[in-house]
């Protein structure tokens, strides 16, 4: 199977994070913080030293910042629902995911949504200054939508509601490991990702970052500190992680930032968006595709590209693919918002993701296939 769907979860994970995966069943099958044993505490340093590389990578400001969550879905809403309450006013964007959309309608608050150019992300600036006022409370968006891989301006976003005293939440379930993100820098307040994308990790984990403390919790329980009391620590990261963390997972992602800081995100990023642009051009050629950005470039797409067969569903296609041993996906990649602005809310999209095993033949192969599927 050439396997081009890794926006939904990168398919082939280096040896090196698999290896730390087994390693971490053999040497710390412990429950890290909640015994005194020496096995425990080791297990409790290893996923510390976690915390202090992942707060490193993300540029945040401490360890005890790095929150170990489900996944990137929950990562959201114990942002939206621990800060946002009836009355507030929230903005986020048109591309976003049903992960950023639902939570914000089950709070029950107002939010206005700012459209996103394609192609130029001075409108889309011009937007967001037009939506954040004074007394907006969060500004929640992609760093890259799932759907079309348009990036967001999320540096100039970051400053501006600095300037509105919003705050500023970042889904870059897309976007880390990719693209560099510096939430100092960038002004990011909160930070969720999905490791096992553009991190390499195992599914079944998430991460979110916290450069303010969410106001209530999604989920309260056992945290391993503070037993005799009926609530919730005060602290991060316990407060937000009751439970016993995923510690395999969590050493796979170690490894899989090793393996991104390793070969440099730079190159990564331009081996995947040359693959990109390739297959954008050579599709470009063929009657009856439709294309729905401009071909993606450098800085402003991360490699995600979608398109459709006039005439034809995108699930139809997809399932071609598959037959023809070629892994894609279609429908609404659960971003309605992004469908109903590029019109493809009845048929979906095709969509074809790469990382940094996929080569130039993997993408003549999807191309000769989508070919033999016109004929």
């Amino acid at each position: 199977m050439i396997y081009l769907d890794n926006a939904a979860t990168t398919g082939r994970k280096p040896y090196s994070v698999i290896n730390a995966v087994a390693a971490a069943l053999r040497e710390h099958s412990a429950n890290p913080g909640r015994s005194g044993h020496s096995d425990s505490l080791r297990a409790a340093s290893a996923v510390y030293a976690v915390r202090e590389k992942t707060a490193a990578f993300f540029g945040a400001s401490g360890p005890e910042n790095v929150i170990f969550t489900l996944n990137c879905t929950q990562s959201l809403n114990t942002v939206i629902k621990g800060v946002l309450h009836k009355g507030d006013r929230a903005v986020t964007s048109s591309l976003e995911h049903n992960s950023v959309i639902r939570p914000l309608v089950k709070t029950g608050v107002q939010y206005e949504t700012a459209r996103v150019s394609l192609y130029d992300d001075r409108e889309t600036l011009a937007e967001f200054e037009r939506k954040i006022k004074y007394g907006t409370k969060l500004v929640i968006c992609s760093g890259a939508s799932n759907v079309l891989g348009k990036t967001l301006p999320i540096a100039d976003i970051g400053a501006l509601c600095r300037e509105r005293g919003a705050l500023f939440a970042v889904d870059a379930a897309q976007t880390a490991g990719v693209i560099p993100i510096n939430m100092k820098e960038m002004n990011i307040d909160f930070l969720c990702a999905a490791p096992h994308k553009g991190l390499y990790a195992p599914m079944g984990l998430g991460v979110l970052i916290c450069e303010k403390m969410p106001e209530d919790t999604l989920v309260e329980g056992g945290t391993g500190t503070n037993s005799l009391e009926p609530v919730q620590p005060d602290s991060m990261p316990e407060r937000f992680e009751s439970g016993t963390v995923a510690l395999p997972a969590i050493m796979g992602m170690s490894a899989g930032i090793d393996y991104v800081n390793r070969i440099g995100m730079n190159k990564l990023y331009e081996h995947e968006m040359s693959l990109c642009r390739y297959l954008y051009r050579e599709l470009a050629k063929i009657d009856r595709i439709e294309l729905y950005t401009p071909e993606p470039s450098y800085g402003k797409y991360v490699p995600v590209l979608s398109f459709n067969v006039f005439g034809r569903d995108s699930s139809e296609i997809a399932q071609l693919l598959s037959d023809k041993g070629i892994a894609v996906r279609g429908g609404l990649h659960c971003a309605p918002s992004a469908h109903r602005q590029a019109g493809t809310l009845e048929k979906g999209m095709v969509r074809v993701s790469v990382a940094s095993f996929n080569t130039q033949a993997d993408i003549k192969s999807l191309v000769a296939a989508v070919k033999s599927i016109l004929r």
